[in-house]
């Protein structure tokens, strides 16, 4: 169990050392080395490139971690195998990607021609991002997840940072930042592939005879159920980026990640709660313990609703001051209200808690599949109608409704399928708390430099926060862990 501590302790480290390398990169380095029309190509070639991964990967990576138990031997021909299956994968994506480039090019050509010079950049990108997450999921079976994470949180957006401070120094030009994009992404692979050959746990072993009777055909029959729920999912996350390139402008693009990147800061809690979580949700389900999922449902959901809303305030209240910091501030600053939507449909995500997880372990884990297929289609059917109407604030705004929608839809299932409900009134007490922390946001305050609005503005929204919360009895679990740590750091 020590291992695992540990690997879990230097796993969030790297975590939280790439998020903070990837805010000096997206707020501060990229905007200022790079225009905005270099910025917007910057981020939707990348962005193409690994939303191809899934597709190709064919589902793969869920695949290794759900079989891999399985096998008592040739854990390195199942690594061929895996890699065998995901590079038929990368194949078939290049092939349609070949077939359909006259189509490809189009839907970029009259807003974003730039992108269209580096459609060769896309599929190499794919290939070393798609080769890299079966890597991953390797190593994650063997418990060694701590290292990949490096390569890929840390080690990446390094190296990233570097290459564009090339540029910035003049010492290469644009087009060369863009096939620098390849070598970032092949060394982060060669990492994760030294690693596990230090570990000794790769070898050439085309053996596949010797795999337990219906293994590769059970193998293959999940990893392309999975496929297309982590395919959805990615689509989701990617398709608004690219559909802001293609229908308005690489500068819109550019002006949208950089939106998109701060409202972001609401949804941590969220993403280190649900891994957590997962586990505990599994192993509740296998014992048919609804009843503790339910309390654990509505724990999840106010717990990151109470944290989320104050991160949601404190972002708002200081957004002109954090743009004021942000390079060319006055052309990415139009895209505030993309921040204030993104955001909100994150609150939407943390209140209806972890819905998707229980789906995903419990008997109707097929409804979370149509659903997130479902949800994929109509995002980009959104897209196309507000985006031509409201530009970039039309993708944040569908979003944001979009992530209303579905929450809605699994919510009422699951309260009709297991009873299960994440409101209490608890809850009620968490929004009026988040109103009432939301009133600084209106206050005109003196014009003076941004850090001491952000200073002045931040401790008002705490005082209300701590009073408001004291008051009304919220947050006592929060309070009562504080007070614990704070007596175990005493005399």
């Amino acid at each position: 169990m020590s291992k695992i501590a540990q690997q879990s302790i230097q796993t969030t480290i790297f975590s939280y050392i790439g998020v903070v390398l990837g805010y000096i990169n997206v707020l501060w380095l990229y905007p200022y080395a790079l225009d905005a029309t270099e910025l917007g190509t910057f981020r939707t070639i990348q962005d193409l490139g690994l939303l191809f991964v899934p597709f190709a990967q064919l589902g793969v990576g869920h695949g290794i971690t759900r079989y891999f138990p399985k096998l008592a031997q040739n854990q390195s021909a199942f690594l061929t195998y895996s890699l065998a299956v995901s590079l038929l994968g990368f194949a078939t994506v290049s092939v349609i990607f070949f077939g359909f480039k006259v189509q490809i090019m189009a839907l970029f050509a009259t807003n974003s021609p730039e992108v269209i010079g580096f459609l060769g950049v896309v599929l190499m990108i794919t290939l070393f991002a798609l080769l890299s997450s079966v890597m991953d999921a390797y190593s994650r079976s063997y418990l060694k997840v701590a290292i990949p994470t490096f390569f890929r949180e840390v080690f990446l957006r390094f190296l990233t940072s570097i290459l564009v401070g090339v540029y910035l120094l003049d010492w290469i030009n644009f087009d060369q930042v863009m096939a620098g994009l390849v070598v970032v992404y092949g060394l982060a692979l060669f990492g994760v592939v030294m690693y596990l050959i230090w570990l000794g746990k790769i070898h050439i072993d085309f053996n596949w005879k010797n795999f337990p009777a219906g293994f590769r055909s059970s193998f293959i029959r999940f990893s392309l159920v999975t496929f297309l729920a982590t395919a959805a999912s990615t689509l989701i996350m990617k398709i608004d980026s690219i559909m802001v390139s293609s229908m308005v402008s690489l500068e819109a693009n550019a002006i949208y990640s950089i939106a998109f990147y701060m409202a972001l800061v609401v949804e941590l809690p969220r993403r280190a709660i649900s891994q957590v979580a997962m586990p505990v949700i599994a192993d509740l389900f296998a014992k048919d313990q609804i009843q503790e999922i339910n309390k654990l449902y509505r724990q999840i959901s106010n717990r990151q609703l109470y944290i989320c809303f104050l991160l949601f305030a404190l972002i708002w209240s200081n957004i002109d001051s954090i743009y004021h910091f942000v390079p060319n501030s006055e052309l990415y600053q139009t895209g505030k209200m993309v921040v204030f939507y993104i955001a909100l449909g994150k609150i939407f995500d943390v209140a209806f808690s972890v819905n998707g997880e229980i789906l995903v372990f419990s008997k109707y884990f097929r409804f979370n599949l149509i659903l997130t297929i479902a949800m994929s289609v109509f995002i980009v059917a959104v897209n196309y109608w507000l985006i031509p109407i409201y530009g970039i604030e039309g993708a944040a705004i569908g979003s944001a409704s979009i992530m209303l929608a579905f929450n809605l839809v699994k919510y009422g299932y699951l309260k009709i399928k297991l009873g299960l409900d994440p409101f209490s009134a608890e809850t009620l007490k968490i929004l009026l708390v988040g109103f009432l922390i939301f009133l600084p946001v209106y206050l005109k305050m003196a014009s003076v430099h941004p850090i001491l609005q952000i200073t002045s503005r931040s401790i008002l929204i705490f005082a209300v926060f701590f009073i408001s919360s004291y008051l009304l009895g919220v947050g006592k679990e929060e309070w009562a862990w504080i007070k614990s740590k704070l007596k175990k750091s005493g005399p």
